[in-house]
């Protein structure tokens, strides 16, 4: 399956590397570390398409039909 298949699939939400400001923020406001993120593993399909790093933190946008857009994490093991 092509790259560009992968991410325009209508199940597949949207995956982003977020920089390490970001990262600081994120755990200051929730008061936890990143070990405490939920994982995904380097060998995601996904992660391997956005060319993410161990140890990065994922921004993952997802749509609800109730609760609009909203953001879930998750760190690269």
């Amino acid at each position: 399956m092509k790259k560009e298949a992968i991410l325009s699939h209508e199940l597949v939400p949207k995956h982003e590397i977020i920089t390490e400001e970001e990262v600081n923020s994120l755990i200051k406001e929730y008061g936890i570390t990143v070990d405490q993120l939920p994982k995904i593993r380097s060998d995601d399909p996904i992660v391997k398409i956005i060319g993410a790093k161990k140890g990065q933190v994922l921004k993952i946008t997802r749509n609800s039909p109730t609760a609009g857009e909203y953001y879930y994490y998750r760190v690269v093991i």
